[in-house]
Formats: C-alpha cells, structure tokens, sequence
C-alpha cells in the first residue's frame, strides 16, 4: 500500500469508522475508537477506507499493519489486489487470521502473540467476588469500605475535569516523568478525556473518599455482551481502592453485559499477574499473520 492513501486518525472520520467496527465480526478492544483516538500520536497512527473496509497502520517506531476492520466475511480476499504483493499485520483477532488461511491456504503463516491477547471474565465474578477464588479480592473490598465508606458516582461530563486532575496526580504520584511507558499511556488517558463529549458510549465511574475523588475507571461496550476497561486508576495511599473500583464500576456500569474485557498484559510479568488473579473465563487471541505475495 502507498504511503500516500494513509492520512492520521482523527475525529472527523470517526462515525464512517465506528460503522464498520460495528461490523467487524471479531471487536478487539486495540480496535475501538477511543483507543485508536489515546494512542494516535504515540503511535503515529493512520487509516484508509477502501474495499469496504478501514485498512490500519501504526507509523512508530516503525510502519506496521493492524488488522482491518470492517465485515471480513464480505471481503474477496483471493482477489484482493493489496495483499497481492505480500504483507504482515499485527493485532490479528484468531477469526480473521483462520479466515485468511481458509481461503489464502499455505500463503499465511500465523504466530501466537499472547502478550496482545485480551483478558475477557465474567462480569457476575467481578461484581459479586463470590467464592473462594475471590476471598481476598473481597476482602479488600470490604476493609476498603471499612475505613472510607463507598461512595460511587457515574462519570458524567462535568467531572472530568476532576479526572483529569486526578490523572494528572497519579502521574507525578508514579514519577511518570522516568517512564516511557508511563507518559505514553498518561497522554493516551489525557486525549480520551478531553473528547469525552465527542465520542460517543464511553463510560466510567469514580469512588470518592475524604472529599476527593480517589479511584476512576473508564470504558465502553465493544459489542452487545462485553464492557471493555479502557483506563483505570487508583491513589495508592487508599488500601484496596482497586479492588474496590474494579468491583463498583462492574457492579454498576457492567450489569447487562456479559462479559469484562480488561485488555492484554503486553508481556508484563506484574500485568498478568494481576489479570490472572482474576480468573479469566477466555482471552480474546490475536496474532502476527504474514500472507506471502502471489
């Protein structure tokens, strides 16, 4: 593909994107709105929409290929020209890349990429924290209510303000400053909230104690069964103040959805720990796919 038939994301495209997301069989959370929109700029992120899809690319630290996005099932893949020449993607949900071996057959090769794969649970576990597997979580929950009370309020547009500010203290609070990593998801944080207005289904919620806001948690439904958790976040001072987020924004935001998409754990040894001591019922599985040329 020319570098010249990309153009950035941006807003005044979001509804044509929106609508095939809609469609996409398989919806990743790497692939709503508000995540493409976070993490534009860090990684200098562009689409094309052609052949009744939106073709993705991420420009830093160098030129790769997400998967598209748009009704696969629609798509003549044997005769479609771009892939003609050969390519790679990255992020490939495990439909899409059976799909292409199915009718591109030993031109693809598929490699497992577990640390891109998304954490998907039970929203009941995560509201209730019923059972023995989730004493401790509850436990937590429960001391937390203890020494500050649960006060829970739903994310409305004159709130933000004080996320951000919140956000903003988390960050100095974690040394964002020293952390590559830190700075880039505090900017991707930063962007979703100043559009909150603007894109549309986001949702969140907030625990206040002692007069302030103390944890926050924003997300957004992927499809009809699964809430996704975009950002979340918690002054560390409050024990148990995750736990107890974690629990109330499910209890409240989660209760017609099946499933909870937590997102990946991009091979961080302390992420998977912690997204396992949750007990995923599945993982959202993603690969690299690589289609020989013709």
């Amino acid at each position: 593909m020319s570098a010249t038939d990309f153009s950035p994301v941006t807003l005044d495209a979001m509804q044509d994107y929106l609508a095939l997301f809609a469609r996409t069989p398989r919806r990743a959370s790497d692939y709503s709105f508000t995540n493409l929109w976070g993490w534009a700029e860090h990684y200098g992120l562009e689409w094309r929409f052609e052949h009744g899809l939106c073709w993705l690319r991420q420009t830093l630290p160098e030129v790769r290929y997400w998967a598209p996005v748009g009704p696969w099932g629609d798509i003549d893949w044997a005769s479609c020209t771009c892939l003609g020449k050969g390519m790679e993607f990255i992020r490939v949900p495990e439909e899409l890349a059976s799909l292409w071996r199915e009718v591109l057959g030993d031109r693809v090769t598929v490699q497992e990429t577990p640390g891109q794969w998304d954490y998907l649970y039970d929203a009941a576990d995560l509201a209730d924290l019923k059972g023995n597997r989730f004493h401790r979580k509850k436990n937590h929950v429960n001391g937390y209510a203890k020494a500050y009370g649960i006060d829970y309020h739903p994310l409305t547009p004159d709130c933000i303000e004080a996320v951000i500010e919140m956000q903003e203290e988390w960050c100095q609070w974690r040394e964002c400053a020293e952390s590559e990593s830190l700075l880039a998801e505090n900017e991707a944080v930063i962007r979703v909230l100043e559009e909150w207005d603007s894109i549309p289904g986001l949702v969140g919620g907030a625990l206040y104690a002692e007069g302030r806001m103390v944890a926050y948690t924003v997300g957004e439904a992927l499809d009809d069964e699964t809430l996704v958790v975009h950002f979340e976040k918690g002054r560390g001072d409050y024990r148990g103040v995750y736990q107890a987020i974690n629990q109330q924004f499910v209890q409240y935001e989660g209760a017609r959805f099946r499933l909870v998409n937590r997102e990946q754990d991009l091979d961080d040894e302390g992420l998977r720990k912690a997204k396992q001591s949750y007990y995923p019922v599945d993982y959202l599985r993603k690969a690299t796919v690589r289609i020989a040329p013709v």
